[in-house]
Order: structure tokens, then C-alpha cells, then sequence
């Protein structure tokens, strides 16, 4: 499992002209994507590191401000532009094992107290966000 997670001053993600999910105030936008050997493990591992990281202002984690967490799902972070110019999908898991996946981090987020918004697996998503610092972390669960 990769996670982008970057801070926010505000974030929010539309589908279709449909604001799904929008916070205002410091908050942690986590784009997740998801490989074929991912686990519900490292879901759960993920949702922990992503609530303890101290990146909030003053080494704060949102667990530590109420903050919220903004969980994208996107399968293009296991993008592959090593050969060509036309990315490779094939480390990418397809829908039916990955959405499974991050719907388990957001359940591990919210069991652990943390107000979480989320887009729409699959969907052609719109989202925006202040990345506040800027301040952008990139972890690899596998790694």
C-alpha cells in the first residue's frame, strides 16, 4: 500500500458537480493506492501511522487536533513510466481487491477517532486542496 499524505490548510473532493467531502482547517489529505499483495494488515498499519504522523502544526498529529483525513483512493500511484511514455497499470490492483483495501483504512481511521471524508472508488474524481507548507510524506507500507 502507497499513501500520499499531504498537510491542508482546507480540502475537498466533488464528484459529478457533488461535493463529497470538504474540511476547512488544518487536516491530512492521504491519496491511497493499493497493490496485489496488499493486506487488510497494512491497511490497518497505514490508518495507525497516517493518525500519528506529526506533521500537523507545532509536531501535532490529527489525533492530537481533531483533525480530519481526506482519504483518496488512487491506483495511479503505482503508475510505471520506467520504459515508454505511456504508464503501466500492471502493479496497480485492480477494483475488486483494492476498494475492499481502502475502505478498510477508512474504517481503521474512524475506529480510531478520526473524523475521515472519502471520495468515490472509481469515480472521476475532482480534488482540491491548500497543501499547507507545503508538507508532503509518501509511505510505503511494503517497504
Amino acid at each position: 500500500m502507497r499513501v500520499v499524505v499531504q498537510r491542508a490548510s482546507r480540502c475537498s473532493v466533488t464528484v459529478d458537480g457533488e461535493v463529497l467531502a470538504a474540511f476547512d482547517g488544518p487536516s491530512l489529505v492521504a491519496l491511497v493506492g493499493v497493490t496485489h499483495t496488499d493486506t487488510p494488515a497494512q491497511a490497518k498499519a497505514v490508518a495507525t501511522k497516517v493518525a500519528g504522523l506529526r506533521i500537523l502544526d507545532g509536531e501535532r498529529s490529527v489525533l492530537d487536533d481533531d483533525a480530519p483525513v481526506l482519504v483518496i483512493s488512487q491506483f495511479t500511484l503505482y503508475g510505471d513510466v520506467r520504459k515508454g511514455r505511456r504508464p503501466s497499470w500492471t502493479a496497480a490492483a485492480p477494483g475488486a481487491v483494492a476498494e475492499p483495501l481502502v475502505d478498510a483504512l477508512v474504517a481503521e481511521l474512524r475506529a480510531l477517532g478520526v473524523t475521515v471524508g472519502t471520495g468515490r472508488f472509481g469515480a472521476d474524481m475532482q480534488v482540491a486542496l491548500v497543501n499547507d507548507g507545503p508538507v508532503t510524506i509518501v509511505y510505503d507500507a511494503d517497504a
